[in-house]
């Protein structure tokens, strides 16, 4: 999905959905849903996550009707979907499921138009949605539109799935363990790819998994639930890992719940250690005395824009040439906009003591072991925990 591509034209505005009170209580007296008060951000990506039969499916279905709910309210725009007609709602509210769902006897470009047809556009609206839709979704018009669902992979599948649910250009988008059919390299690079169309598009979006890792790397904010149809915590992915409301939400994050910290927690620049800098221009002499000086075995080689060109080290800076014939590339670096994880990772990878943060070509500082370490301490200091639909404290 490439979100590069822009829809052409000015997308429908994303709208809140608030439930109030809204439950789920079947004839035979099972609890699908406990009243639940939840409201989710328009223009934010919020996961339900929890086991099976914890009532995350019926929580979203509920919202477009599919499920009637038993009691409560669930805001649309501040509209009561409950006195809206059904049908007429789902048309509104763009529906990705797991096993894509598009219908098998028609071409992709028949699919993804569906819901414009049945909302009266003419064809040649129809037509240019559905070729500026395949374009943001990364399926090339001219080779895909007109084949049949059986004739894509099964991430081409998902893909149009997602361009179908866009079709009308809802404000809501409802989706439905959407990726968990497809192999995990698919499903990581649709997760990537599906962020990049969220920050185009940014639609308020519902999306249901049982994959915590899933949770933690798409979700602005994750509600986790337990049996019965509970809330057991509601809070953006770093909060959650970092202060679990409860047992429950602990053992369901994982024992390894600081490593997936790493990979939503951003790097800050006054987290950066300032190694010794010399210049790219200066003598070797020079910069082996300012390394003496300082009492350090390496340096980090600037220009005078303060972009980096390289490191050097101790025994490197002796002879009469300048830094630049002797210092060494930097091979460990990592962009300022990079997760913690990014850099541990780098880290490990090139077998390096520290990690160079740039920004562009402009060197802003290291991170060690050690300050990376304390910047992920001081992220779960600065959380406070957030429950929703719990009484745990």
């Amino acid at each position: 999905m490439d979100a590069t591509a822009s829809p052409g034209r000015s997308a429908a505005s994303a709208e809140e959905i608030r439930l109030e009170g809204v439950s789920k209580v079947y004839a035979d007296g099972t609890v699908g849903v406990a009243e639940l008060d939840l409201t989710f951000t328009a223009g934010e990506l919020t996961v339900l996550v929890g086991p099976s039969g914890c009532g995350k499916t019926t929580t979203m279905k509920m919202v477009n009707r599919i499920i009637e709910p038993t009691t409560g309210r669930i805001l649309l725009g501040g509209e009561d979907v409950t006195g809206v007609d059904p049908v007429q709602l789902r048309r509104r509210i763009g529906y990705v499921i797991q096993n894509v769902g598009l219908f098998p006897h028609q071409t992709i470009r028949a699919n993804i138009g569906t819901v414009p047809r049945l909302l009266g556009w003419d064809r040649a609206r129809t037509r240019d949605r559905v070729q500026e839709l395949l374009a943001l979704v990364g399926l090339d018009p001219d080779v895909h539109a007109d084949r049949y669902p059986h004739q894509l992979s099964g991430g081409q599948r998902q893909r149009a799935g997602v361009a179908r649910a866009l079709a009308a250009d809802p404000p809501v988008l409802l989706m439905d363990e959407p990726f968990s059919a497809v192999d995990p390299v698919v499903r990581e690079r649709l997760q990537t790819e599906f962020l990049r169309l969220q920050e185009t598009v940014r639609k308020t979006i519902v999306f249901v998994t049982h994959d915590i890792e899933e949770a933690v790397r798409i979700g602005d904010r994750i509600a986790v639930m337990s049996s019965g149809g509970h809330v057991e915590q509601f809070a953006p992915p770093a909060e959650l890992l970092g202060r679990p409301a409860n047992d429950f939400v602990a053992d369901f994050v994982g024992v390894d719940r600081g490593l997936k910290r790493l990979a939503v927690t951003g790097i800050d620049v006054a987290d950066l250690e300032h190694p010794p800098v010399v210049r790219v221009d200066d003598g070797l002499a020079e910069a082996r005395a300012a390394l003496v000086r300082a009492g350090a075995r390496w340096a980090v080689v600037l220009d005078d824009r303060q972009d980096l060109h390289g490191w050097l080290s101790v025994e490197r800076a002796s002879g009469s040439g300048t830094v630049r014939d002797a210092c060494r590339r930097m091979e460990a670096w990592v962009p300022v906009g990079a997760s913690l994880k990014t850099a541990f990772s780098t880290m490990l990878q090139l077998e390096a003591g520290w990690v160079a943060v740039l920004d562009g070509d402009r060197f802003l500082g290291v991170l060690t072991p050690e300050s990376l370490h304390a910047a992920l301490r001081r992220s779960v200091e600065g959380s406070v925990p957030e429950t929703a639909g719990a009484a745990h404290t």
